[in-house]
Parts: C-alpha cells; sequence; structure tokens
C-alpha cells in the first residue's frame, strides 16, 4: 500500500498553504471539475489530452500568474488523495518502490517553483497525481490505458514499409488496452540499459497482473533505424525490444522529433543541419506474450549474475563495493 512520508505531506501541504486565498477559492470550485475531465480523457492516444482538459477548466492562458499557480495546486491536492485513489491497484512491486521517489521530487518541485509550470511537466504531473499514470523507474514513466489502432499500421504499409505491422498488431489483438512508457527529462538517472530494463520490467509486471492488458508500447525518436549507426550507444532502445519479439510502426519525422534528437548529440545535430540525417518516430510494439517471455529471463538472468557475485565475494575473488 502506497503511504506518504511525512516529509511529503508536508511539501504538498506547505504548495497549498502558499497560495494566495483567491486562489485556493478557485481551486476548491475547480478540483472535481478538472479531475473528472481528466479522468475521462485518459484513454486517448495523446497523454497531454488530459491536462489540456484540465487547462479546458482552468480557462485561462498558461503564460497567466494564476495559472501557474492553480496548476501547482492541483498537483498538490491530488497527489495527497493518489493512496487513496490508487489503493484497489494491483501493482507489482517493482511500481510500488519507484513511487517514493517520483513523491519526493514532487513535492519538493512543487513547493520550490514559481512562474509557467512547463508543458511537458504539467502534463505528466496530471497523469501521474491521478493515478492513471504510474512510475517505472527514476526516468520512466508508464500510461496504464493507451490504445494501438489499426491506422497507423495501415499507413506504416502505404509508406512501403511491409506487411508486417498490422498482420502483427492483429496477431497481438491490437484494439485492446497497452501501455505506454514515457521518459522524464527531469532525471535521466535510469536512461540507461540497466534503467530500460528495470522499466520494461516493471511494465510486464502490471501486464501480468492484468490478463487484458495487451502489451506494451513507447513512441519515440530513438527508435529510428538509422540510429544504430549514427548513435551506437543508443542501439539497445531499439534492439532489445526487437530481438523479444517486439515490432516497429513507423510514424514519420517530425519538428518535436529533430528538436529532440538534435538536443543532446553534436554529431547528430551537425548531420541533421547538413540535410544528411532527418529524424523519424516510429511506435514500439511488445506484445504482451513477448514481453512476458522476456521479462522471465531477464528475471533469471539478473538472479544467476546476483548468485555469481555472491559466491565470488564469499570465496574472496571480488572484493565487495561496499
Amino acid at each position: 500500500m502506497l503511504v506518504l512520508s511525512p516529509d511529503q505531506t508536508d511539501g504538498l501541504h506547505l504548495t497549498l498553504a502558499a497560495l494566495p486565498t483567491h486562489v485556493r477559492e478557485r481551486l476548491e470550485e475547480l478540483l472535481p471539475e478538472a479531475a473528472i475531465a481528466a479522468i475521462q480523457a485518459s484513454s486517448h492516444w495523446d497523454f497531454e489530452l488530459c491536462a489540456k482538459k484540465v487547462d479546458e477548466i482552468i480557462g485561462i492562458g498558461p503564460e497567466d500568474e494564476i495559472t501557474g499557480a492553480l496548476r501547482r495546486g492541483m498537483i498538490a491536492s491530488w497527489l495527497l488523495e493518489l493512496p487513496r485513489r490508487i489503493a484497489s491497484y494491483n501493482l507489482p512491486p517493482e511500481v510500488f518502490e519507484a513511487y517514493p521517489y517520483w513523491l519526493s521530487r514532487t513535492a519538493k518541485s512543487l513547493s520550490e517553483d514559481t512562474g509557467a509550470y512547463d508543458a511537458d511537466f504539467w502534463a505528466k504531473d496530471v497523469r501521474f497525481a491521478l493515478g492513471l499514470s504510474v512510475p517505472g523507474s527514476r526516468t520512466h514513466l508508464i500510461d496504464l490505458s493507451s490504445p494501438v489502432g489499426p491506422r497507423q499500421t495501415v499507413e506504416h504499409v502505404m509508406g512501403g514499409h511491409g506487411l508486417t505491422a498490422p498482420l502483427r498488431w492483429f496477431s497481438a489483438k491490437g484494439w485492446g488496452v497497452w501501455l505506454e512508457v514515457h521518459t522524464e527529462s527531469r532525471d535521466l538517472t535510469d536512461f540507461n540499459p540497466a534503467g530500460w530494463d528495470k522499466a520494461w520490467l516493471a511494465m510486464a509486471g502490471i501486464v501480468r497482473r492484468y490478463s487484458g492488458l495487451r502489451g506494451g508500447i513507447g513512441s519515440s525518436w530513438f527508435y529510428d533505424p538509422p540510429l544504430t549507426q549514427i548513435s551506437p550507444r543508443l542501439a539497445y532502445l531499439r534492439q532489445t525490444p526487437l530481438k523479444n519479439g517486439a515490432f516497429m510502426v513507423h510514424q514519420g519525422p517530425g519538428d518535436i522529433h529533430t528538436e529532440r534528437a538534435s538536443a543532446s548529440s553534436p554529431t547528430r545535430r551537425a548531420l541533421i543541419e547538413s540535410g544528411k540525417y532527418k529524424p523519424r518516430s516510429w511506435l514500439m510494439i511488445w506484445p504482451r506474450k513477448a514481453l512476458l517471455r522476456w521479462a522471465d529471463k531477464e528475471i533469471q538472468r539478473q538472479a544467476d549474475l546476483a548468485d555469481i557475485i555472491e559466491k565470488a565475494e564469499e570465496t574472496g575473488k571480488i572484493d565487495n563495493p561496499a
């Protein structure tokens, strides 16, 4: 069961106490309707739609001074209710282990930040605070409901990328409910092979507990095939799922993909600016059976590795890092 720590609770109450009286009064008026609007939008393919619906309830632009205060007040209020909201969720240990960090980080930022609320952070925080998404690691958030319709697989075929995608989609009963993973730029600690394995294992743990879930998905420029040569250190992002039963659906280029692909790599930026590389987004689809099969093997691999290390420490062949 999820329980807020005293420090987390104090931080959230501090955020609410710091709001001007007229903002608190407005917040109390808006909270019920805003929560309902966000929850009703939670199964849409656009994970930002929940936050957009809340903004419609707020009714003023994001640049308005009161908007940031109202947004922070909403997130703080919803986080205080989060343990009750997810009490009936059948979540695996991996998710509950990730919650304390996310709660502490969010409570701290809410009590310290002022001014505008970053749009991407706002979209993620609405879903997190309402229990519509759950943490998979320090760097990964998992949406609990995301659709994968046939349209994208058809467009994949029309774009000349082969017939595999729609056939695999049909075989996986793709019209059902999927989980979707998102990366969190506020903490990239787990943006590495071990961190991604942790997120995929958390996702597999949820899938295992809910028989109706079809599997896991992710959508990003870093599933783009050319990155295997351009940025070999990122190759695992595509190769781990593909080697273990996932398939990819082409989504195409876009300004946001170009911006993100060029942000952290001078090499990619130079190739993009010279016109030698155009980033494209791909939808990674990891069907239920294949995802669980990989998870079983990965859990066993990690257990075997832990046994080897333990035995080596006992025999004195390696020093205990502690």
